[in-house]
């Protein structure tokens, strides 16, 4: 354990250490992050840029009876280590360890349990109108992201800001990316506000002259601040600080965020604004490891690396679903100049970097609008192109509504490439991908498919841009089966599944397993389990949650001893249920055994150790029954 973490109380020690001594142990929390996480993985480039703030925060606030909330949670990890689990750091989002991102469970200064983009704002402003209700007096502080500051949940929540009396503190990290590059207008104003020359030559004068001052009192802080607002809405046109005053809030900066003295001065101040108060903070992703601040968005979320030079540990020659949807919806806009495709801040995460690279015309990257995404997706649609809305399962979950009124209602045919559906692992109960069954297939109109193979989910795509309405495609994270792809799409029947496997046993009648998407390889492991044991299977590939092979599931059930179903989502309304639905309004009664996740939040672990802990490998299954 590093000197200084392993000899304070913390948080509470900070307040009584010198500048030079937090600059010290700011840098001893980098060493921690960098060494754990390339070991483990995790979100090491925003983490990185956001230490001198975590510790500038505690040093000025007291927490957890002051509230301090981070947005998503991507920069947490120096907050974890300064509020007393540096010990149990090595166990990052490892099965039983501390999870990745802040959990109430986990700490009494993890205010919310998070994960999504552009929450703290609204969350913060509900226990500021509580604290005023209550009459009680602690401080609360929102740390958000300029990328997130563009999703609309944030802008919803700073227009209800108006009218706050009491002070509440919104800090906004401003390193110019979310994962991508930010994109937009709110992203532009900041640009435009970081790079006014007249204006950063003369704001860097004041922060060296502030900054050689080792405490400054907070009068002074005021004129400084005060005298620096008036001439920067002179030299800044049309600023986001003018934008932002006109919302009937403050605006402090933008400064220095790896300069703890003027962090800690400014935030002392903004401590004692009355109203709401945003402090810009401008930090850089990765600061501190050089290759991440080289490539910080490989970096935001890594997988172990070698500290000395940034490669990863582990490599594999099978490529990841990912990585094949992004080269097929490359191939397929060759030749259909309709197919447009849709991210929201997730360029590279879903897989589109080819598709950019070669259509950077058809290629829109909305920021962290998921809402917006979808809809704008319904215009396109609704103008005669093909779009592509490439999503993760868990950030899909933020556009139910816009799914089913601007969508399905319109019925329109706008594709859903639903990325990490199902376990995601590490990162836990905010981003495992379990619940799109669920909420997808009560929607009228919608197809959803789920392929049981790298190869499966090219035709699947095909299908879909081809397809006269809604369809979603579900695919897990990581790597395929392996089994490659063949040259050329085809194109599958809606609603069409596959017998994919049979064991027959002379004179027993066979168990029907209905498997879906990731679970069709582990159900032909558990049908060759069960022929060791003199049982006859039937195994098929479902292909499709929605709508149902209805006539094969009938002819099916109604020869089988029994029925089993199995999906990598949450039993509550998934595709089992969806089975069961058919047979009980088609008058089958037989025993139907239903394999999934149970209705609730999934921990965080490697994928495989949670699909084991569940249930849901060949060998768990084949005990199930």
């Amino acid at each position: 354990m590093s000197q200084l973490l392993s000899r304070l109380e913390l948080p509470k020690d900070l307040k009584h250490l010198s500048h030079a001594e937090l600059q010290s142990l700011a840098d001893e929390v980098r060493s921690l992050i960098i060494d754990t996480t390339s070991r483990v993985g995790g979100h090491l480039s925003s983490s990185l840029g956001a230490v001198e703030l975590a510790v500038a925060l505690h040093a000025v606030y007291e927490s957890p009876r002051d509230k301090i909330l981070w947005d998503v949670g991507h920069q947490a990890y120096a907050h974890k280590i300064l509020t007393s689990r540096s010990s149990r750091f090595a166990t990052l989002r490892q099965l039983g360890g501390i999870s990745g991102f802040p959990n109430k469970d986990e700490s009494p200064h993890d205010v919310f349990t998070v994960g999504h983009a552009s929450t703290s704002i609204s969350s913060a402003l509900g226990l500021a109108k509580a604290r005023e209700l209550s009459k009680e007096s602690f401080n609360i502080v929102a740390v958000i992201g300029d990328g997130s500051l563009s999703g609309g949940l944030a802008l919803e929540g700073i227009n209800n800001l108006l009218g706050l009396k009491d002070n509440l503190v919104i800090v906004l990290n401003d390193n110019q990316l979310s994962i991508s590059k930010n994109v937009g207008a709110i992203a532009n104003y900041f640009t435009k506000l970081r790079t006014s020359q007249t204006y950063v030559k003369f704001r860097d004068r004041v922060e060296k002259m502030l900054g050689r001052i080792p405490k400054i009192g907070a009068p002074l802080v005021k004129r400084a601040e005060n005298f620096k607002n008036r001439i920067k809405h002179f030299l800044v046109d049309f600023s986001v600080g003018v934008i932002i005053e006109e919302l009937g809030l403050r605006y402090l900066g933008p400064i220095d965020g790896h300069n703890i003295p003027l962090l800690i001065s400014t935030l002392q101040y903004a401590k004692e604004v009355k109203g709401p108060v945003i402090v810009h903070v401008l930090t850089k992703k990765g600061k501190g490891y050089s290759p991440s601040e080289a490539d910080p968005t490989k970096f935001h979320g890594i997988a172990p690396f070698k500290i000395e030079t940034g490669e990863l540990t582990s490599k594999s020659d099978k490529p990841t679903y990912t990585q094949v949807f992004g080269k097929t919806i490359a191939q397929l806009a060759e030749k259909n100049e309709k197919i447009v495709a849709i991210t929201a801040a997730m360029l590279d995460g879903t897989g589109l970097e080819v598709f950019a690279k070669k259509f950077p015309e058809r290629l829109f990257d909305v920021g962290i609008a998921e809402e917006h995404a979808v809809t704008f997706a319904g215009g396109l649609a609704k103008a005669g192109y093909r779009p592509v809305v490439a999503i993760y399962s868990t950030f899909l979950q933020r556009a139910y509504d816009e799914i089913l009124h601007d969508v399905c209602l319109q019925n329109l045919p706008v594709v859903f490439a639903v990325d990490r559906a199902g376990i995601v692992g590490e990162d836990g109960a905010t981003h495992n991908g379990i619940f799109d069954i669920a909420f997808l297939r009560s929607m009228p109109n919608m197809t959803i498919m789920a392929p049981k193979d790298e190869n499966e989910l090219q035709n699947m795509l095909y299908t879909a841009t081809e397809h006269d309405g809604p369809a979603a495609i579900r695919y897990p994270r990581g790597q395929g089966m392996g089994v490659g792809v063949e040259a050329g799409f085809k194109k599958l029947e809606i609603g069409k599944a596959e017998v994919i496997y049979k064991s027959e046993i002379a004179g027993r009648k066979p168990q029907v397993i209905f498997a879906l998407g990731s679970m069709v390889y582990p159900a032909i492991e558990v049908a060759k389990i069960a022929e060791a044991k003199g049982i006859s299977s039937i195994v098929v590939n479902a292909r499709f949650a929605k709508p149902l092979d209805e006539g094969l599931i009938l002819r099916l059930a109604n020869e089988a001893e029994k029925v089993v179903t199995i999906e990598e989502g949450v039993l509550d309304g998934g595709f089992g249920s969806a089975v069961i639905e058919l047979l009980t309004d088609s008058g089958i009664n037989k025993p139907v055994k239903r394999l999934g996740l149970p209705s609730r939040f999934i921990e965080h672990g490697k994928r495989s150790e949670i699909l084991d802990r569940y249930g849901l490998t060949a060998e768990k299954i084949a005990s199930a029954f």
